[in-house]
């Protein structure tokens, strides 16, 4: 996670006229709830490990209850800290809302953004729209985490972030708003030197009994894929290898371990440095669609509401150089 302005600053906030919950403990235990890792959460906040440490103590001294079971190998959710996460979900949801409906609308945008986006969004497309974002409105202070499709929704549906963008389109979900923003090629991805390297595309029988890398059940790209192998049948490739992640895929392809399906933004680098070929693919399920999420309210933060303009404008710019 990437924090770009603002610093660490101790928040005075309270929940209620008796209890001593602070606000900042509540967001502090809902990450540490996620990652169930005090390392990864301190990470993700910009804090201190110790800070973490302290502000879970201290949150559990104030509610007079224990919220996380510690040993020597895991973290672990009590029955209280399992019930906990949802009013924390609830309450920090509700100021956000409050702080929208108070704000002046004729305020320039100030506050917290937080952005989540998949692997390859956050490493070609959204470094230019949030710096497009942060030059227009320098009083935000800008979160940008990186995810999986599955973790994107979910932080979005509980308030962790504002916005997420991904590949494909977003779940058919009451809670959602989402808009797609532009489409991207699919590449067939190989090694220098494939019998198909030097074809102008590929698809159908092409692909028949072709060794394929791919990324694990729930990520985005595993989805394209499946999808690919579904609509081809018989001459669908094979998938032999699974790999970590994104860069895995193309540093797997370059190595001689198979070919691989990838956006046309992530396969375009490794393609010019001559590392892989990346042919067009064709056929119905040739595209996919770039998404952005958001969560449904009666008002968006100006903050927010600000970023959505910002990412559409960006990529109907990118959209037009393109043609």
């Amino acid at each position: 996670m990437a924090s770009i302005g603002g610093a660490d600053r101790p928040s005075t906030e309270r929940i209620g006229k008796a209890g001593p919950v602070e606000l900042r403990h509540l967001r502090t235990f809902r990450t540490v709830a996620r990652t169930l890792n005090f390392t990864r959460a301190a990470a993700e906040l910009n804090y201190a490990q110790s800070s973490v440490t302290e502000q879970i103590q201290a949150l559990e001294s104030e509610l007079s209850v224990k919220l996380f079971d510690r040993t020597s190998r895991k973290l672990t959710l009590t029955p209280a800290g399992e019930r906990l996460v949802d009013y924390a979900d609830q309450m920090l949801l509700l100021v956000q809302e409050a702080r929208t409906a108070v704000e002046d609308e004729g305020q320039e945008p100030g506050g917290q953004l937080m952005v989540g986006g998949l692997e390859t969004l956050c490493a070609h497309r959204l470094p230019a729209i949030l710096a497009r974002y942060r030059q227009n409105h320098p009083r935000v202070q800008v979160t940008l985490r990186e995810g999986g499709r599955g973790e994107l929704y979910e932080w979005v549906r509980r308030g962790e972030i504002d916005v997420a963008l991904t590949f494909g389109q977003a779940p058919d979900d009451k809670p959602f708003v989402s808009e797609s923003l532009a489409t991207d090629r699919l590449m067939v991805v190989m090694p220098i030197g494939h019998r198909l390297a030097s074809y102008a595309q590929v698809g159908g029988g092409d692909l028949r009994g072709e060794s394929f890398l791919a990324t694990p059940q729930g990520c985005g790209f595993r989805e394209m894929l499946d999808s690919l192998i579904h609509t081809l049948g018989v001459d669908a490739p094979v998938i032999d290898t699974q790999v970590a992640s994104m860069a895995a895929l193309g540093q797997c392809a370059a190595a001689g371990m198979g070919s691989a399906l990838l956006p046309e933004i992530a396969a375009a680098g490794p393609a010019a440095r001559g590392e892989v070929a990346a042919i067009p693919l064709t056929g119905s399920a040739s595209q996919t669609a770039v998404t952005m999420t958001w969560l449904r309210r009666a008002e968006l933060r100006p903050s927010v509401a600000a970023f959505l303009d910002t990412a559409c404008s960006a990529f109907r710019e990118m959209a037009s150089e393109r043609a």
